[in-house]
């Protein structure tokens, strides 16, 4: 009597290990936007330099180098700077560019910003040449990001640089992602 106990017990401990692993496996974890590709038909991609309304010098070139980088790794497509014989264009126009102390630091009377934030926003299109609805679009693109300053106060416009390159880098996969999760 005692051994059929022990088999039940196991048994039933096999049945509550079996609905506890199927329901786990559909309990709705997943990736969120399945999407991640390109449109088949799109073979090559345009992207033209972006307009710069910001007067920061270079903004322009260093989001515009990072996008067409990004769209290169994403997928099996020419990225041209042209939009002359492309499938596919990505047009972008940098309309603001803002950089804010968010950080301080210094003695008695002496405060000096040590941290800033850099947000840029940007309307960007991503559209098929001779169509009038674009496949992805976004008249307010934002993108924030953070640098430190450090202590040493020559290395300011280094720092800033950097803090560029690498808003241009994180804005670019941010945006790629967006405009490819549409898919």
């Amino acid at each position: 009597m005692k051994g059929a106990r022990s088999s039940g017990r196991r048994f039933r401990g096999l049945v509550v290990a079996l609905l506890a692993l199927g329901v786990a496996q559909g309990c709705g974890y997943g990736l969120v936007g399945r999407g991640g590709g390109f449109d088949p038909s799109i073979k090559k991609i345009g992207v033209p330099i972006f307009k710069d309304g910001t007067g920061k010098v270079n903004l322009d070139l260093k989001i515009t180098q990072k996008v067409i980088e990004e769209l290169l790794k994403r997928g099996k497509v020419d990225v041209l700077q042209t939009t002359e014989g492309v499938d596919a264009i990505v047009e972008g126009e940098i309309v603001s560019f803002v950089e804010t102390p968010v950080g301080f630091s210094g003695g008695t009377g002496t405060t000096t910003a040590s941290r800033y934030a850099i947000v840029v926003t940007a309307k960007v299109k991503y559209y098929k040449p001779g169509e009038t609805v674009p496949m992805w679009q976004n008249d307010a693109f934002v993108y924030r990001d953070e640098y430190d300053l450090g202590s040493d106060s020559t290395s300011f416009f280094d720092r800033a640089d950097q803090g560029v390159d690498r808003l241009a880098l994180a804005f670019a996969r941010s945006l790629v992602a967006a405009m490819l999760e549409a898919f």
